[in-house]
């Protein structure tokens, strides 16, 4: 009985090698299929950089968005092996990695910015971040009837969680959707609420989204009370005066030279920074601008 459990596990060991050497032979750094996990909030800009990659490659990259949550419970569970986070991994994330003999790789790909929104109706399009946090906290606002996140288990929602210092969300004056799509169209539809979304769907909104991000306020965020107000332009994120600044990150936990390699590599290189920049968020390396000097200046011909 004993050798034929050693048995099961040597074969259960080299049925495991040979798929993983299998996925690698049929998967370079350019070209295969893979599916890369995508935190929700940050689809528009991951859409546009492997539209780009695929059409430059004879590569496949299938995107599985989800909550920040649900990225890294899938990549600890199951075979998909590339993400994209707004945060790096936490030192016991790295160490339960490391149990399971996978070192994962982040790459810095760019900046972006949590947006909070209203209806354009509302006239008042400042607020102070204080306010946003006591709504956390359980303490009602005067000017909004409630807070929407996509999704309690987002990186929105974490990011203003630990800003406010809470375990748990409020069960009352705080909702939460799905999607970031869903909370621009509630809020466009719904006066006195506060919407938390990645700020890549207002620079970038999906064509059926566009009528309802036209239909809401972006506000200007202060820090504390009777500090300046800052809006979330590319310009305020670099420098960091807006106060709901993030980075974003590749994380490939593949172990071999695959699209996941090649995909981080692409994104934080010259073409994908571009990309990064047109997209109205902040790069990681700015890309480089040719600048082309003549002797003599053409006179335009009548």
């Amino acid at each position: 009985m004993k050798s034929k459990g050693i048995s099961f596990i040597v074969m259960l060991l080299l049925f495991c090698s040979c798929d993983f050497w299998t996925k690698a032979d049929q998967e370079t750094i350019i070209e295969g299929k893979t599916t890369v996990l995508v935190d929700e909030t940050l689809v528009p800009i991951v859409q546009a950089q492997t539209e780009i990659f695929e059409d430059k490659y004879p590569a496949k990259l299938t995107i599985q968005a989800k909550s920040e949550a649900e990225v890294i419970r899938s990549l600890f569970q199951k075979s998909t092996r590339v993400a994209v986070l707004a945060r790096k991994l936490t030192e016991k994330e790295m160490k339960g990695f490391g149990q399971k003999k996978i070192f994962p790789k982040t790459t810095p790909i760019a900046k972006d910015a949590i947006a909070l929104i209203t209806q354009k109706t509302t006239q008042d399009t400042l607020i102070q971040l204080d306010e946003v946090l006591n709504m956390l906290k359980g303490i009602p606002s005067s000017k909004y009837d409630g807070l929407v996140f996509d999704n309690p288990n987002s990186s929105t929602a974490r990011y203003l969680m630990q800003l406010a210092q809470v375990n748990q969300l409020p069960e009352k004056g705080v909702y939460s959707f799905a999607t970031n799509e869903a909370v621009v169209k509630y809020v466009a539809k719904n006066k006195r609420m506060l919407g938390v979304i990645g700020i890549n769907y207002i620079f970038e909104p999906a064509i059926e989204l566009r009528n309802f991000v036209q239909q809401i306020s972006v506000l200007s965020v202060s820090k504390v009370s009777g500090s300046a107000c800052f809006s979330p332009t590319q310009n305020n994120i670099a420098e960091g005066s807006y106060p709901l600044c993030r980075n974003l990150y590749i994380v490939n936990c593949q172990g071999y030279s695959g699209l996941g390699m090649g995909f981080a590599s692409f994104v934080a290189g010259e073409i994908g920074q571009r990309i990064v920049l047109k997209s109205g968020l902040v790069p990681v390396k700015m890309p480089s601008r040719k600048i082309i000097t003549r002797k003599t200046i053409d006179k335009d011909v009548k």
